[in-house]
C-alpha cells in the first residue's frame, strides 16, 4: 500500500493543527469534504494517525523544570525490565522513556516544577525502583527545537512498511 502526495498533505495539516475542519483541511489538500474526510478515517484506520493530542505551554503551567536522566539497569533479564517499566509507567513527571545504544539502557525526559521538586521525583520515585544500577542527569537550559511534524518527503509516494 502507499501514501500518495495528498495523504502525505492531510498528514502534515494535521500534525500543525489537528483542529483543523474538514472544510480547510480539504481546500488545502485540493480535494472536496467527502473524500478527504475519507482519506483522515483511512489513516486512522491503518495506525497512521495514532491520536490527536494538545500542545501544552509546560511553563505557563508553572512547569518549567526538564531534565534527562540517562540510566543503566543492574541487570537486563526480562523480568528486571518489565518490573522497571511498570514502575518508569507510574510516575506522571517521567513524560518520556526512550531505551538506547551505548553507555545507558535508558533515557527519562522528566519534567517539574522545581529543582526541589525533580530532588523528590530522583529520591523517592527512581530511587526506589531497584532495578536501576547508574544514572547521570543532564539538565535541559532551554528548548531550542521542538518539532511535532514527523519528517517525510511530503512531495513524493510511501511505501508502507508493515
Amino acid at each position: 500500500m502507499k501514501l500518495d502526495i495528498i495523504d502525505l498533505k492531510i498528514l502534515r495539516a494535521l500534525q500543525e493543527n489537528s483542529k483543523i475542519t474538514n472544510i480547510e483541511l480539504s481546500k488545502i489538500v485540493g480535494l472536496s469534504a467527502a473524500p478527504t474526510l475519507g482519506r483522515v478515517q483511512k489513516l486512522e484506520k491503518l495506525g497512521i494517525i495514532s491520536s490527536y493530542h494538545a500542545k501544552v505551554n509546560n511553563g505557563k503551567l508553572g512547569l518549567g523544570f526538564m531534565a534527562l536522566v540517562q540510566l543503566s539497569l543492574i541487570r537486563q533479564k526480562s523480568t528486571a525490565v518489565v518490573n522497571f517499566m511498570d514502575r518508569i509507567n507510574q510516575i506522571d513527571e517521567v513524560v518520556e522513556c526512550l531505551q538506547l545504544t551505548g553507555n545507558f539502557d535508558y533515557q527519562l525526559r522528566i519534567i517539574t516544577k522545581d529543582i526541589p521538586s525533580f530532588d523528590i521525583v530522583l529520591e523517592e520515585k527512581l530511587g526506589q525502583i531497584e532495578e536501576i544500577g547508574q544514572m547521570q542527569t543532564s539538565v535541559v537550559l532551554a528548548v531550542k527545537k521542538d518539532c511535532p511534524i514527523t519528517p517525510l518527503n511530503y512531495k513524493s509516494e510511501i511505501n508502507l512498511v508493515d
